[in-house]
């Protein structure tokens, strides 16, 4: 008890951390900022990953918009026949269908650039 007050009366900061009170706070501080569930690093892993995922929706948001207006377009008939005969190259009775590709498009082959 001796060395105690001889180190309070060194060092007056030691008398007002000796104060219980005062100790059960920088408990309380240091448990919610660092060893909690809670604590401050994981809200900032949350934070992140809700703002990753609010952006996300956003984005699905935006592509359900563009979709809706093509299947508004495609309940047309010109339009339908349109889209067939660029997507899946369909054709109508007696007409031929000539795909030219060039070479800029086309996928490079890794056997062909190894040469």
């Amino acid at each position: 008890m001796k060395l105690f007050k001889n180190f309070s009366s060194r060092y007056p900061v030691l008398n007002f951390l000796s104060n219980r009170y005062v100790l059960v706070i920088i408990f309380v501080i240091v448990w919610m900022t660092f060893l909690d569930n809670y604590s401050y690093f994981e809200h900032q892993l949350l934070n992140n990953e809700i703002q990753e995922l609010e952006d996300n929706k956003q984005y699905y948001i935006q592509e359900i918009k563009k979709d809706s207006t093509s299947i508004k377009q495609l309940r047309n008939g010109d339009q339908t026949e349109k889209y067939a005969r660029e997507k899946y190259y369909m054709k109508r009775e007696n007409e031929d269908i000539y795909i030219i590709e060039f070479e800029e498009d086309a996928p490079a082959d890794e056997d062909s650039t190894s040469l």
